[in-house]
């Protein structure tokens, strides 16, 4: 070896906090032969000891722990260049992962990725759908760059912001014997059949977070997550269902329809944005957040 390399650089770390060579070759997938003859060929090349060797296993001399040091930091910065390398993607460009809930993509997103990226040479953006309740999760996985969710209080183990706030209402047929009352609470509406997917996205989550405001659980025979198909589905006959109100109202009119006002607390909804750390963002990643944070224009 004539100089040192990353993989021998990670075995010799391994093996410090493993206390182990055998148990530092399972963590880095290779035999514990090649392990041994990788820290010994360091050894020689440096022409220093590094590990003391024992019936118990292995520990740094204090030339090796001093390397040990050194080599997390390499390790660590080599860690921090691949992930923002991954930041761009094959050719080259700035590749950002953005993550959000179906509501936001349809209320919100358009407005701001037409700003961002207007006269933006060499970014591009994936946009993913995703549950509220999976979004802070992917972020902390490292999974995507940004998150858009929506929830009562800021998810804990990410850096969340406030970005939009929303409602939504219950969704009746003209002719409905509801479309006189104009504003009501769901538990004035459970005498009549509800198409699914609520807020929370399930219906046994939505009792969980919504059904102390509830009599009795709705009764639901359909499951429908597109809104213009579940709005569809009311103009059918088939059921009432809840929607956000800003995207009822892009088919009242054609569909004949009537939006009723909710009066439940959850009815309003807080959105947030979320990355896993402020500080660690690409330059593409930092002004996309910049962009969703920003003041609504009009």
């Amino acid at each position: 070896m004539k100089t040192l390399d990353i993989p021998t650089l990670a075995i010799f770390v391994a093996a410090v906090e493993e206390k182990s060579l055998s148990k530092a070759a399972e963590r880095e997938n290779i035999v514990t032969s090649a392990a041994s003859k990788r820290v010994a060929e360091l050894e020689r090349h440096l022409d220093r000891v590094l590990l003391h060797r024992h019936g118990r296993g292995v520990e740094p001399t204090p030339a090796g722990a001093l390397l040990y040091q050194r080599a997390k930091a390499i390790l660590r910065g080599v860690q921090l260049t691949e992930q923002a390398i991954s930041g761009y993607s094959a050719n080259g460009q700035a590749k950002i992962r953005l993550a959000s809930n179906p509501s936001t993509i349809l209320q919100f997103l358009p407005s701001v990725m037409n700003r961002f990226l207007a006269g933006r040479q060499g970014v591009s953006v994936d946009l993913l759908e995703a549950h509220s309740f999976d979004i802070p999760r992917m972020i902390a996985e490292g999974a995507v760059d940004i998150g858009v969710y929506h929830a009562d209080h800021p998810v804990p183990g990410v850096s969340s912001m406030p970005f939009r706030r929303d409602r939504v209402g219950l969704v009746v047929p003209i002719g409905h014997p509801l479309t006189d009352r104009r504003e009501l609470y769901l538990e004035d509406a459970l005498d009549y059949d509800l198409l699914g997917y609520f807020p929370r996205h399930s219906l046994e989550q939505f009792l969980a977070y919504a059904g102390q405001t509830l009599s009795r659980p709705p009764n639901v025979k359909l499951q429908v997550s597109n809104f213009e198909t579940r709005c569809r589905m009311i103009r059918e006959g088939l059921g009432i269902g809840v929607v956000p109100e800003a995207i009822a109202r892009n088919y009242l009119t054609a569909m004949g329809l009537v939006l009723l006002r909710l009066r439940d607390a959850w009815a309003e909804r807080q959105f947030y944005v979320c990355v896993r750390d402020p500080d660690q963002m690409t330059a593409p990643v930092a002004d996309l957040l910049q962009a969703l944070l920003a003041p609504e224009e009009g």
